[in-house]
């Protein structure tokens, strides 16, 4: 299999085709995300990204804002940089917290948590590096309920995390300073995101 680093425009199906499709791929990405997504603490989730959520992502917003043609490229441009390029594994996480009022006094309290996110295994720490599209933390210090970013390995650390057996993912922020152990399922998942 070709493994493919980023989206074009020629990937993109008509959308006749996508909503004829929609349904089932739909039912497709909810099995292949669940096996990407892992829980860090009592109220953030990591969903790791590839090729395929983020071609699924494009095809979902070209089928709801039905921007046309002309739309292609502004959600090209929105999401390939969060398709990982054979050295990295990127995520979208979320900071999930029902009530309206906690949410906003937690989200007060974790500013700069983009930048605090670590991957830890066989003598390797990878620290997260957000997205640079724009600030998700604000100048008041309250972290957005949505943050997207980047672990680079190198290619020895893309060879100690295909083996490693205690896979840390966590983060150090002083609010926030929860981990969790990957399985061996989202392990082996997560390294064939790797060139």
């Amino acid at each position: 299999m070709t493994r493919k680093y980023a989206i074009t425009e020629a990937d993109i199906l008509p959308p006749e085709i996508y909503a004829a499709e929609r349904a089932e791929r739909r039912r497709a990405m909810v099995a292949l995300k669940r096996g990407r997504r892992v829980a860090v603490g009592p109220f953030v989730t990591f969903f790791f990204e590839n090729y395929d959520t983020m071609w699924f992502q494009i095809h979902e917003m070209l089928h709801i804002e039905k921007g046309g043609p002309e739309q292609i490229a502004d959600e090209l441009a929105a999401y390939n940089p969060l398709v990982p390029n054979g050295a990295e594994l990127v995520a979208t996480f979320m900071i999930e917290i029902d009530d309206p009022d906690r949410r906003k006094a937690e989200l007060a309290r974790l500013g700069g948590i983009e930048e605090t996110a670590f991957l830890s295994f066989a003598g390797e720490t990878i620290a997260s590096q957000p997205e640079t599209d724009q600030d998700r933390t604000t100048a008041e210090g309250k972290a957005s309920s949505v943050q997207f970013v980047h672990f680079p390995f190198t290619a020895s650390a893309i060879a100690k995390f295909k083996t490693a057996n205690d896979i840390m993912l966590g983060f150090r922020h002083p609010n926030y300073p929860h981990m969790t152990t990957l399985t061996p399922a989202l392990r082996d998942t997560l390294a064939s995101d790797f060139a």
